[in-house]
């Protein structure tokens, strides 16, 4: 089974990017709100439910920077309440997620699953409900990603916001440069024609083209881009353990942890180590991060099934891809070219 195009994983906080991106485009959130999470003590509660932050005691007051860096759930649940799910949804497909990204060449890829109320009345035949919706804010539920979907989705969050296609096979017409020119040349063609109603069809859900920008406010997505790089980079981010200095290798990332099973109270007073976790029970460790940040050019998919916290697991490993990645970029480009040859 090929796990990048068939698996499918409820992406986690690696979704949290996208969930502030849609919050942000929509003005559904003032990024300088603040929002209280006081951790398992005072959980965030709906209709009798409670839904906890992974951290036991809390983040404090966060605002929207800080609760991408800091990956705080109790922000995110709030802010897709707000939000609601079909405005979500229409963001997260045009980022990539729940459609084949390398369509008919191969036969088992996956699309996952993008939920939004028509889906569930249409698949399950039943109302979507608002809790639904919160546990959606931080990655979990119904959706369902593929690692390739959350490495495009990176992708285009590191370029800017515009469409691009992944390709497997080696095209010369298809270059960094000429990408690169493609997207300039879209992003001064934009700027000639920024009209509020050229704005206002960035809210709908439509089919984009090559290159075509995705985003309805450039702001809005280098706040993202911005956020991850806090994430990475910054005190107190989840994967800072896994920062490089030097800006060579500097990459801007977020983790995610996603769960296979629903945590009982329970389980959570006792709060095992992953070592007391039965193998099939542990969480699934995601990372994505694109690199360099000042000049990306590479985006990057990290996925260890039952790995358990993706700042822990799944991190590290993107951390030494990324440096071997762009350490070898010359000796690539070399044998593009034919100065060096493989055999």
């Amino acid at each position: 089974m090929n796990k990048s195009i068939a698996g499918l994983y409820s992406p986690g906080s690696t979704f949290k990017p996208l969930v502030a991106l849609a919050a942000l485009e929509f003005g559904t959130i003032d990024p300088e709100k603040p929002i209280l999470c006081k951790g398992h003590k005072s959980p965030y509660e709906l209709y009798g439910v409670k839904y906890h932050c992974w951290k036991k005691n809390g983040h404090g007051y966060m605002k929207l920077r800080n609760a991408i860096k800091q990956s705080c759930d109790i922000y995110f649940y709030e802010m897709a309440r707000i939000l609601g799910v079909d405005k979500l949804a229409i963001i997260a497909k045009r980022y990539g997620l729940g459609e084949n990204i390398l369509k008919d060449i191969y036969f088992d890829e996956k699309k996952g699953v993008v939920p939004d109320t028509f889906w569930k009345k249409n698949a399950i035949g039943k109302n979507w409900y608002l809790g639904e919706t919160v546990i959606n804010g931080i990655g979990q539920g119904y959706i369902q990603t593929t690692p390739l979907q959350l490495c495009l989705m990176t992708a285009q969050i590191a370029n800017g916001g515009y469409k691009i296609k992944p390709h497997i096979i080696n095209d010369q017409n298809i270059t960094y440069e000429g990408v690169k020119l493609k997207i300039a040349n879209q992003y001064i063609n934009d700027l000639s024609i920024h009209t509020q109603d050229n704005q206002q069809s960035y809210l709908e859900e439509k089919e984009y083209q090559l290159y075509e920008r995705l985003y309805k406010d450039p702001k809005n997505i280098n706040f993202v881009k911005d956020a991850m790089f806090g994430s990475t980079n910054e005190m107190y981010g989840t994967s800072f353990k896994s920062r490089y200095k030097d800006p060579k290798y500097q990459f801007a990332g977020k983790t995610g942890t996603s769960q296979v099973k629903r945590i009982t109270e329970r389980e959570r007073e006792l709060d095992l180590d992953l070592s007391q976790i039965q193998y099939e029970e542990r969480d699934h460790a995601l990372f994505i991060a694109f690199a360099p940040y000042e000049n990306p050019r590479y985006s990057i998919s990290v996925l260890v099934e039952h790995g358990g916290s993706g700042s822990s697991a799944a991190a590290p490993l993107a951390s030494k891809l990324i440096k071997k990645i762009i350490d070898r970029h010359q000796l690539r480009e070399q044998i593009k070219k034919g100065n060096i040859s493989l055999a």
